[in-house]
């Protein structure tokens, strides 16, 4: 090629008609997730939206994530349609902590060179996580950057936007001695852990491919989705009140349910009141790794807890349950001994 040759972006390694051709594919999914406050579609250099007005003093929450080294495993078994809902999940279970509802969300999706059915796929698990939060997805920007990254790798981001009325934010301040800690199944390792994960699969080395969880197999598990419990939770916090909440991601039990209690008191788990996946045990055998350090790094089983008065335990469980939710009583509120660790695995 000469100098006087004329270059193009596509020769530069961008091609903007796949670009094109992405955005035709995931405006349909984005129509599907459309709720009222929307003001605007898919295309505009900004995304509008109303707040409810049936909030009175509404307080937006904002949350922000992303998959992680999961995406690792993503490139490996080419599987690229569940990590998009963990990328909402990661969000917006982190917003509903505080007693938001989730209003929009937007997506950050970054490779190397735009493979548009991958791209599709991804977004694709970014919609069905959205209509699963009840929240838009409202926008969100594909970057193609050559020399970026890898052919076949790309990198995701989110962001989510939610409300809540100023007098119902969830801080765990009321939390007391007595209280009854409550734990929602997993649906896996969700999207935390992940690093430790890959290096246990590189130790064992095993047939990703083969049974492993009744009719899964382990990539089946390891891929599947992180679980999001924004619709179930909201409709229990019409009837109950919910003290506090903690979105069991990074840190595990140990360190993610001491962010949500006051300093006088220690939450008491009892690892025999919950089932722990299979998924867990193998990890743990295969990598030997220490009870505490499954405590502080995976879920074990448990992606959400929630604090309530012993008086409203009952009907928690019930509520839980009636919306699909495998829930479990997996400890209580005691009062702290001194400078002793706030949430303890006994």
């Amino acid at each position: 090629m000469t100098q006087n040759t004329s270059l193009s972006y596509r020769d530069a390694g961008v091609d903007i008609d796949a670009g094109d051709a992405l955005v035709d594919r995931i405006k349909p999914l984005a129509k599907k997730t459309l709720r009222d406050g929307v003001l605007g579609g898919i295309g505009g250099f900004g995304a509008l939206f109303e707040v409810p007005k049936r909030y009175q003093e509404p307080v937006l929450v904002s949350g922000t994530d992303g998959v992680g080294t999961k995406l690792k495993l993503a490139f490996e078994l080419n599987r690229h349609d569940t990590v998009g809902q963990d990328l909402v999940a990661m969000s917006v279970n982190d917003i509903l902590v505080q007693g938001a509802e989730s209003l929009f969300f937007l997506d950050y999706f970054a490779c190397g060179k735009l493979h548009v059915d991958t791209a599709a796929a991804v977004v694709g698990g970014i919609a069905r996580g959205c209509e699963l939060a009840g929240c838009a997805l409202i926008g969100g920007e594909t970057a193609e950057m050559p020399g970026m990254y890898p052919d076949g790798e790309y990198d995701l981001a989110g962001f989510a936007v939610g409300v809540v009325e100023k007098s119902k934010i969830i801080d765990g301040s009321t939390i007391a001695a007595g209280d009854v800690v409550l734990g929602l199944a997993s649906s896996g390792a969700h999207s935390n852990g992940y690093s430790l994960v890959r290096k246990i699969i590189e130790r064992a080395q095993p047939d990703m491919n083969a049974p492993f969880d009744g009719e899964r197999t382990l990539a089946d598990v390891v891929m599947a989705p992180t679980r999001i419990y924004v619709k179930q939770v909201l409709q229990l916090m019409q009837k109950v009140a919910v003290k506090g909440m903690a979105h069991i991601t990074g840190g595990g039990l140990l360190e993610n349910v001491p962010r949500v209690l006051p300093e006088g008191v220690v939450a008491e788990l009892e690892k025999a009141a919950w089932p722990r996946p299979k998924l867990f045990d193998w990890m743990q055998a295969e990598g030997n790794v220490a009870e505490s350090e499954m405590h502080r790094t995976f879920n074990c089983g448990i992606g959400m807890v929630i604090v309530v008065a012993a008086a409203d335990a009952d009907a928690a469980v019930a509520e839980l349950q009636a919306a699909g939710e495998a829930v479990y009583r997996i400890g209580k509120i005691r009062a702290r001994q001194g400078d002793e660790a706030q949430t303890l695995v006994v």
